[in-house]
Order: structure tokens, then C-alpha cells, then sequence
């Protein structure tokens, strides 16, 4: 009889132990996450009382998984649509509570007379909360659909972004013992350009991909689809040097600009489930009960710092930036904890060789610690009653009423389209040319090759150089700033003419490697080549034909929803005049109808949903099917999507009955 691998029965006792104990906390109304934490140290190494876990390293890999699940899932709720219609704020109070937290996390480490190296690091490890525990803790609370929650979640995506760059600055300050301005710029526009293409070139192909294959689409078919994209990325990302969780959220938050993101928020929901038990459990597996004896004092210093930081200078970074006083305390306790981040940091320190070893275990207490106690700091914030304060930032960065206004937008759009085309236009070139010229030199020699190579590559780019040049010549702010006389069209003219550079160094950069000519013909051909892109109007034509498919697909989803969402969401922030401690009196949510809501089993017409919770249906999903607008017969049953319009109070009696 084949013997059963370790891994079938490490699985058997992880999840009877989860399963257990999660029964356990949702009878004692404590949060899942708590549970599987517990879960963890009971199936982990040092609790002597009980079977332990065989193969760590399997349920390692298996924890990882669920990162990649719980990350997905985070991008499917969110929209980079969304941040930037809240302007600065997330940037700007993302970047307070990481620079104070890493103020912070080096006076504790000089606290205790630690290494510079070592006071750095900590810091780095206590500027970022964890994403994952947080959308897991607010999800088990039933806070997801809260106002703050976007706020918070904003803010930590931003600071997973941010983090990137962080671990950079932390990496070359250890080789040279000073900070590299150079390689931190390098590596910004790294990350930028990345980010920009996975986005703008996912916007392209996964909706048409989604509405080409619509019918053939059903829940089976769409989950293998969506979890493949996500590992895809996840894959890529971690090829070309960055976190499998950045790649995993960047892939959801493109799925949730689809008219798909609902149907595969729910379906995969359950797998996200499992694995994301996994991860918090093996996270339960770290507790290491000598470690706390033997490092007690530093643990319980760093533990007060963290939750006593964010609580007050956490709050104060959303107060600052505008939030409400209630808002700002509500995401400031949110933050208090670190996460996988830390982890990641630490480890780095290590192998690096420039901090000492006992941080490790130090920082997995307590990331621990501020786990468990995360939940009941988000409870502590719900029940304060705080007076109505708000902080308003200045009118030039909350309204565009200045006389400047033309020109902040058309600079700020220009800025836009330039670092979006230009990604797109260099990563065709590279994309077509690389492998057209390797296959033109074998069939037609070297320097046909060349120029084959050289023509396709051009002509491939060429719908996303024009623009570059083009876009925005004849928008109304370049005619109100041409009005303004003629030192201002000096201006606009010195913008076009830095425009047409970029685009000549585009073709310049295929001229300069493909041809054996001196580089000021390369430019004077690249100059011509420009100036004939930009008078083609076939060129003109699928240039456009490209920007409207990407618009349509970036706005797919809201069109789709009956009312607009983004048309509600403006609706409620112009009533309550743009301030956060107002209550907008009309949202747009959706709820899974469940056997305890009254109105399951019943018709449209006798759910008295206007009626006792003043609500009003606007869509429905049942099943596989899209959205739609069922009749006033219509049964509702179990499993169905409600799409409902009402005010906060009314919705959130509805959410909460779970």
C-alpha cells in the first residue's frame, strides 16, 4: 500500500484545526483570523501537547498561495479609477505614516543602543502594515462596505507600492553606507513603467478577451481563466524582480474594471477562503513561546510603539490630508500592525549580513501580536465618539478654481498620455523588433534584416508615438491658455516641441542600433519619420480607433451597472457638499441575498424593501447570468445578487444581516 505524503495529512490537521476553532471564535464572536492564528500554534512545532506539522515547507508554499488568493481578491474590490478621483490625499497621507513610522522604528531601535544598520531596518519593517490582514480583518468584521475602508485600503496599496522603493533605498544603503539618489530614481521609473503596462496593456486585452468569449464564459471556465491571468502576472512579477503579491493585486485590480469583476469575486471567493486559512494559520505556526520569554522586553516595546504610532501619529497623517477627525482615528487604529512586509525586510537584512539575526524572530512576535490585537483596535475605533473635526486642505489641492487651473490640467494630462504612450510605443518596439529581427537576419541576411526589422517595429509603434505629439493640441484648456496671449503660446509651443523630441528618440533608439550611419543622419531620419507618423491620417485613424477601445473597456463596468456607479458616487458626494463627516444620502451597493435576509423566498413585489429598509432595487445576478433588471414578480432566492440604491443607514442593516 502506497505510503500517504506528508503533505495530505499536514493538510488533514491544519484545516480539522481551523475548522474547529474558527467554529470556536464565530460562537464567541471573535474574528476568523484570530482563530486561525490559534489554529496554527496548536499544529506548530512548539506546542508539545498536540500532532504537529511534518512538511513546513509544503505549508509554506501552500501559505504563499493563499497571499496570491487574498491579494487577487484585494484588487477585485479595488479601483485605481476611485484613487484618483480622491487626488492627493492617499499619496500624500500614505507617505506621512510611512515616514513617521520609520522615524519612529529608529528611535525604538536606538532606544535599546542597536546598530544604525539595525535602528534602519526596523523602521523600514514598521512603516508598512499588512494589506492582506487588514482586508481580511475589516472582510471578517463585515466593514468592507464601512466609508473609511477604501481610505484605508488606498493607503496600503500605496504603501505596498511605496514599499518597493523602500526596500531599494534599504538595500543600497547597506552596500554603500549611504543613500543612492541615482539607483532610487532608476528604480522608480522601473516600477512606474511596469505598472503602467501591466495596467494600461491588461485594459486592453482582458475585457475584449471577456467580451469576445462571453457566452462560452460559465463559472467554470471564467474561474480557471481569471486564476491562470492572476498567476500569469504573478509569475512575471516575481521574473522581473518584485513582490508575487504586487502581481497578483495588479492582475484583480484589472479584472475589477470588467463588467466580470462581480461573478468572479464570488466564484472565487471560496478558493480564496482556503488558502487564505492556510496562510494565517502557518502564520500561527511561527509562535515560538521561548522567543517571547527570552526577547520580552523589545516585543512588548515595539508592540506598544506600533499600536500607540498609528493610533495617534497614523490618525494624525489622515487628519492632516483632510479626513474627518472620526474617519482619520477609524483608519489610524486600522494601520496598527506589520505584516508580510516586515518579514521580507528583515530577511533581507540578514542575508545581506548588515543586521543582527535576532531580529527576525522579533519582528514574526510582533507581527503576531499585532494581528491578533488588530481586530479589536478596528472595534475600539467604531466606539469612540469623537466631535465633528475636519482639516481642509488648501483650495489649490482640493478644487480647481485658481486662474492656473488651464494649466495644471493640460500639463497634468499631458504628463499622463506622455508616460502612457511612451511605455507602450518603447515596449512594442522591443516586443516586435526583438524577435522580427532575429528571424529577417536569417532569412534575408543581416542588413535586410535590419531594415526589415527596423520598418515593422516602426509602424507597429506608430499608433502610440502620434500621440505623444498630438493628443491635446485642440483640447478647450490649449485654446483658453492660447487666448491668454502670446507669451502663453510660447509655452504651448515649447511643449509641443519637447513632445516631438520624445518621439524622435523613440524612432532614434531603432535608427541608432539597426543602422551603421553616423547619429546625426539617425536623427534628421528620425525627425522625418515623426513629422510623417503625425500627417498619416491612416495612423490618425488606428490611433484613435485603440484609445476608444481602451476607453470603453475601462468604463465597461460602470456602464453596465443600471444608474451609473460612478454617476451615484459623484450624486452623493455633491450632496454632501465633498465633506467625509457628512452621510451621503444615496450609495449604490450590492448585497448576496442569504436564507436570513426577511425578504429571501419572496417576490419583488411583497419584499417591502422600500418600505421597511427604504432601498429600492436597480439590478439583479443570478447564477452565471450578467446583470439585469428582474420584473416585480420575480422570486428572490438564495445565491442572488441584490444591486440597491438607498442611504447608508438602510444599506448597512441590510449588509449586516449575515
Amino acid at each position: 500500500m502506497p505510503h500517504l505524503p506528508a503533505l495530505i495529512s499536514d493538510l488533514a490537521l491544519i484545516l480539522v484545526l481551523a475548522g474547529f476553532v474558527s467554529l470556536l471564535f464565530k460562537k464567541l464572536r471573535q474574528p476568523l483570523v484570530l482563530g486561525y492564528i490559534v489554529a496554527g500554534f496548536l499544529a506548530g512545532k512548539h506546542m508539545p501537547y498536540m500532532p504537529s506539522v511534518a512538511d513546513t515547507s509544503s505549508v509554506e508554499t501552500w501559505s504563499q498561495l493563499g497571499v496570491v488568493f487574498l491579494m487577487f481578491t484585494l484588487g477585485l474590490e479595488f479601483s485605481f479609477k476611485k484613487i484618483m478621483r480622491q487626488g492627493v490625499r492617499p499619496p500624500l497621507t500614505a507617505i506621512l505614516v510611512m515616514y513617521c513610522m520609520l522615524a519612529l522604528g529608529n528611535g525604538v531601535g536606538l532606544l535599546f543602543g542597536w546598530s544604525a544598520m539595525d535602528c534602519l531596518f526596523l523602521g523600514g519593517m514598521l512603516a508598512m502594515s499588512s494589506t492582506t490582514i487588514i482586508f481580511k480583518a475589516l472582510g471578517d468584521l463585515g466593514l468592507m462596505q464601512s466609508k473609511f475602508a477604501p481610505k484605508v485600503l488606498s493607503v496600503l496599496v500605496l504603501e505596498d507600492i511605496l514599499g518597493i522603493l523602500l526596500m531599494v533605498i534599504l538595500s543600497g544603503v547597506a552596500v554603500s553606507q549611504k543613500l543612492e539618489g541615482g539607483a532610487l530614481v532608476s528604480s522608480l521609473l522601473d516600477l512606474g513603467f511596469l505598472l503602467v503596462l501591466w495596467f494600461v496593456v491588461g485594459m486592453f486585452v482582458i475585457p475584449t478577451f471577456l467580451r469576445l468569449t462571453k457566452r462560452m464564459m460559465n463559472a467554470e471556465t471564467l474561474l480557471i481563466f481569471s486564476v491562470a491571468c492572476c498567476f500569469l502576472l504573478v509569475v512575471y512579477a516575481d521574473a522581473v524582480g518584485y513582490s508575487t503579491a504586487l502581481g497578483a493585486f495588479m492582475m484583480g485590480s484589472i479584472f475589477a474594471e470588467t463588467v466580470e469583476a462581480e461573478r468572479i469575486s464570488r466564484i472565487v471567493s471560496p478558493v480564496k477562503d482556503l488558502f487564505g486559512a492556510i496562510f494565517f494559520v502557518s502564520v500561527g505556526m511561527l509562535v515560538d513561546p521561548a522567543i517571547l520569554v527570552e526577547y520580552w522586553l523589545p516585543i512588548l516595546v515595539i508592540t506598544l510603539s506600533i499600536l500607540l504610532g498609528q493610533a495617534v501619529l497614523g490618525s494624525l497623517s489622515f487628519l492632516l490630508t483632510g479626513h474627518s477627525l472620526k474617519m482619520s482615528v477609524q483608519c489610524g487604529f486600522t494601520l496598527a500592525q506589520v505584516g508580510e512586509f516586515a518579514f521580507i525586510i528583515a530577511s533581507m537584512g540578514i542575508s545581506m549580513g548588515v543586521t543582527g539575526r535576532f531580529l527576525y524572530p522579533v519582528i514574526v512576535a510582533v507581527s503576531i501580536i499585532t494581528t491578533f490585537l488588530t481586530p479589536y483596535m478596528i472595534r475600539a475605533a467604531q466606539h469612540m465618539v469623537l466631535p465633528a473635526v475636519t482639516l481642509r486642505l488648501p483650495a489649490k489641492l482640493r478644487k480647481d478654481n485658481t486662474p492656473s487651473g488651464p494649466w495644471r490640467r493640460l500639463l497634468t494630462a499631458l504628463a499622463i498620455q506622455v508616460s502612457v504612450y511612451f511605455v507602450l510605443a518603447y515596449t512594442t518596439i522591443l516586443v516586435v523588433g526583438s524577435p522580427v529581427l532575429v528571424v529577417a537576419r536569417g532569412l534575408f541576411g543581416h542588413w535586410p534584416g535590419n531594415i526589415m526589422a527596423g520598418v515593422l517595429a516602426t509602424l507597429a509603434a506608430s499608433p502610440f508615438i502620434r500621440p505623444i505629439v498630438m493628443r491635446k493640441n485642440h483640447s478647450e484648456e490649449w485654446k483658453t491658455i492660447a487666448r491668454l496671449g502670446r507669451g502663453s503660446r510660447t509655452l504651448l509651443n515649447v511643449t509641443l516641441v519637447l513632445r516631438f523630441l520624445i518621439a524622435v528618440m523613440l524612432i532614434y533608439s531603432v535608427f541608432d542600433y539597426l543602422s551603421p550611419y553616423r547619429y546625426y543622419w539617425h536623427l534628421l531620419a528620425s525627425a522625418i519619420v515623426v513629422l510623417l507618423i503625425c500627417a498619416s491620417r491612416r495612423i490618425k485613424l488606428v490611433s484613435r480607433r485603440l484609445e476608444e477601445m481602451f476607453r470603453r473597456n475601462l468604463a465597461a463596468r460602470e456602464e453596465a451597472l443600471p444608474g451609473s456607479e460612478a454617476e451615484l458616487d459623484a450624486f452623493a458626494e455633491l450632496m454632501s457638499d465633498g465633506d467625509e463627516a457628512g452621510e451621503a444620502p444615496i450609495q449604490l451597493r450590492h448585497i448576496a441575498v442569504r436564507s436570513v435576509h426577511p425578504f429571501c423566498g419572496k417576490s419583488l413585489r411583497s419584499s417591502r424593501l422600500r418600505e421597511d429598509f427604504g432601498c429600492q432595487v436597480v439590478g439583479m445576478e443570478q447564477g452565471d447570468a450578467g446583470l439585469n433588471m428582474p420584473d416585480a414578480d420575480y422570486i428572490i432566492k438564495e445565491g442572488d445578487t441584490l444591486w440597491l440604491v438607498g442611504n447608508k443607514s438602510n444599506l448597512w442593516k441590510l449588509i449586516m444581516k449575515r
